[in-house]
């Protein structure tokens, strides 16, 4: 995924020339981003104020090139793999949600401590490391020490939405590196895809975001796949209502024939089988129609589930103008959160696997 030696001097150069040239873009999806951000949690059990400051042109000066490079390498790694879109953007969102978005999901275990790798909701099932690493390597040669492997995270995480047909947003960035990981947190604080819309409410809230955030970045399942074991218990019939049970049995039955063939357990399916490598709001149409694929994405539909959900799960479908604005405005927000150990338990690493 690492651009040649000589394709990455010569864009080194023709971006060096033009930045000296080319004003800077403030506009966002939540009015200017020019004025920087404080960042801290607004869950329990976490600090605000923890020093740190987002802001649009954090790297204007030390590493000009640095959103060039990324994107450069993350529409390389997509072209080559149309899923690492999905990937890279679920390695954003399962950072955030343990301590804030601090790098950690990308630590290596070692003797003194076991990262989040290793985590349910992680293990075997979170890809797109490889990627992450040359994106770092790249940014090593241009800048040395100074961007943090926690916002080529969020910057990869826009451009693959953006690669795949989706909407931008100027990525706040200026967030530091956790020197170390929780297993624990990983486990108990990311969704898990069998959870109900009262338990992805409550995971939201606990990290500061509202229910609107929730149903707005459940869009990022419009790409991606997942294996027959993280929706078994949709073949099963967990999230089929009564009234729903229908329309939704021809879906269920092309996932049964799926997950008994040769590949058992360990086959993928695409989670929006409609448009699976383009970001839209297909994802909420297959709601309303019962062809969501993880027992959490049609929970979201669910007439029984909360009523402030379902109106949102339908304003999207109708408008996906307004899912792309609410998408965009919530990985902001999500973006902003923050550890709260504060500056001195962390640091920008050279590399993303391992602590300096």
């Amino acid at each position: 995924m690492e651009l040649a030696p000589v394709a990455l001097t010569l864009l080194l150069a023709a971006l060096a020339a033009a930045a000296d040239t080319t004003p800077v873009n403030k506009s966002c999806v939540t009015g200017s981003a020019g004025a920087s951000v404080s960042i801290g949690y607004g869950g329990a059990g976490a600090s605000a104020g923890v020093g740190v400051s987002l802001g649009a042109d954090a790297y204007r000066s030390d590493c000009p090139l640095a959103e060039e490079i990324v994107r450069a390498a993350v529409d390389e790694a997509i072209a080559a793999d149309s899923r690492m879109a999905a990937s890279l953007l679920r390695l954003h969102f399962h950072d955030c949600f343990v301590n804030g978005c601090d790098g950690s999901v990308l630590l290596d275990d070692t003797p003194f401590f076991v990262g989040e790798k290793t985590a349910v909701p992680n293990a075997n099932s979170l890809r797109g490391f490889e990627v992450v690493d040359a994106i770092k390597a790249q940014l090593e040669q241009a800048c040395p020490e100074t961007v943090s492997c926690a916002d080529v995270l969020a910057i990869a995480a826009r451009d693959s939405v953006v690669a795949s047909g989706g909407p931008s947003w100027q990525v706040e960035v200026g967030r530091k590196d956790s020197r170390t990981a929780s297993l624990q947190a990983a486990n108990s604080n990311l969704p898990a895809p069998t959870s109900g819309v009262a338990t992805l409410v409550q995971k939201f809230t606990n990290v500061g975001l509202s229910a609107k955030d929730m149903v707005a970045l459940s869009g990022a399942h419009t790409i991606g796949k997942a294996r027959c074991t993280t929706f078994s218990a949709r073949i099963a019939g967990v999230g089929v209502s009564a009234g729903s049970a229908n329309k939704d049995m021809g879906f269920l039955q092309s996932l049964q024939q799926l997950c008994a063939g040769s590949a058992g357990s360990s086959a993928l399916a695409h989670l929006d089988l409609s448009t699976p490598a383009t970001f839209d709001n297909q994802y909420y149409i297959n709601l309303l129609s019962g062809d969501g694929l993880l027992p959490s994405d049609q929970a979201l539909a669910s007439p029984a589930g909360a009523e402030d959900v379902a109106a949102l799960v339908a304003d999207y479908a109708f408008d996906a103008s307004l899912f792309f604005d609410d998408f965009a405005a919530s990985m902001l927000r999500m973006g902003r959160l923050a550890p709260g150990g504060g500056r001195a338990a962390t640091e920008v690493r050279r590399n993303c696997r391992v602590v300096n």
